[in-house]
């Protein structure tokens, strides 16, 4: 039986940990559960209609999205956790028309898109009444998910599973043909194990370096404000992607969150800012009918930190040099799209020992040397 250890619990990590075999595999996950990005975020899976210019994140964003199917049914995720709730897009300038051409286009490689709708003013705020009365593009196929309620779940069937969680900063290294896995400052052994996982997010650096890697790997902070409002229907309404830097995500019993910002300069400092407040007030405002949102019960502040690399695109994979040590990392803030199927892609290769997706991102020597 194989011993694998997987030192990150995020989306990467726990998606791994419940597709690995449990006949063939022993399983240790590692997670310090300090600053985790998918703890603290919840987001849109709609990635069809982003006009990023990186051709292999898009194939791994659309085939992300398209793997929810699969990870609802295998996990039994309910409504709480994910839902295909359709999506808004709103823009300032008039371009609807240019992004619903967009999607026809794409449709054709991913048919869950799903309707496409060009709607009114007036149908826009009776989808999402938070909204002003402004065009926007439907797009029924778009997805919420609860980041910290599917780490919970996951968690939950994991430990049912027989997986064995450690709580604990580490450290690794190389002992004979094994992986000794130790705590951070190596006064403590806490395993050794055939193959080792890191899905550490930012933490991958402060894993490898000491073993000699330079990693095209940061932190970035992000915030997300959380409301609790008295729409008691809003698990009923859209997500809605606005012009700029913030997203709208309705949840239920009037749970209403708004974010999240891309702070590349203060590292992994996981304080909740006053500035990041006012940010996401500002860029939103042009969107919402009124100042209700911002006028009750002030808000809860989520901060995580998450990984993100110098393109901006996610690497993951066993290494060249010895297939016994697998990475990923550097998702970004497209993390909830294409971790869980990262995530189910490393299990295949544990199971085949076999790993081949050129199409979905660049080699892992761009962002890992030695």
């Amino acid at each position: 039986m194989k011993k694998i250890a997987i030192i990150g619990g995020g989306i990467i990590g726990m998606t791994l940990a419940i597709y690995l075999d449990k006949q063939k595999c022993h399983v240790t996950l590692f997670d310090s559960e300090v600053g985790q990005a998918t703890k603290a975020s919840a987001g849109i899976i709609s990635p069809w209609l982003s006009k990023r210019r990186n051709k292999k994140w898009y194939r791994l964003a659309r085939e992300g999205a398209a793997f929810y199917e699969k990870l609802v049914t295998d996990f039994h995720l309910d409504e709480t956790i994910y839902t295909q709730s359709g999506t808004l897009l709103l823009r300032k300038k008039n371009d609807l028309a240019d992004l619903a051409a967009l999607a026809e286009s794409r449709k054709l490689e991913a048919p869950e898109i799903g309707e496409i709708s060009l709607l009114s003013a007036e149908e826009t705020q009776k989808q999402l009444p938070l909204l002003k009365q402004q065009p926007s593009l439907r797009i029924s196929g778009g997805g919420r998910l609860d980041g910290a309620a599917y780490l919970n779940e996951l968690r939950k069937q994991a430990l049912a599973a027989g997986v064995i969680f450690q709580s604990a900063s580490v450290s690794i290294k190389k002992v004979n043909d094994s992986w000794l896995v130790q705590t951070a400052d190596a006064k403590k052994n806490l395993g050794t194990f055939d193959f080792l996982a890191l899905t550490a997010g930012p933490g991958l650096k402060a894993l490898l370096s000491p073993l000699g890697y330079t990693i095209d790997i940061r932190p970035q902070k992000g915030q997300l404000l959380s409301f609790n409002t008295k729409f008691k229907d809003s698990q009923s309404w859209p997500v809605a992607m606005l012009d700029g830097e913030s997203d709208l995500i309705p949840f239920y019993q009037g749970n209403i969150l708004l974010g999240a910002t891309h702070e590349n300069q203060a590292g992994t400092d996981l304080t909740p800012t006053k500035e990041a407040y006012d940010h996401l007030r500002e860029v939103s405002q042009p969107f919402l009918a009124s100042s209700e949102l911002f006028a009750g019960e002030p808000p809860q502040i989520r901060v995580g930190t998450r990984a993100y690399t110098s393109d901006f695109a996610p690497f993951f994979g066993p290494l060249p040099e010895d297939p016994s040590l697998v990475v990923a990392s550097g998702l970004g803030s497209s993390g909830l799209t294409t971790g869980p199927y990262i995530g189910y892609l490393l299990a295949e290769y544990f199971h085949t020992q076999t790993f081949d997706h050129v199409d979905l991102q660049k080699s892992l020597d761009t962002y890992i040397k030695r």
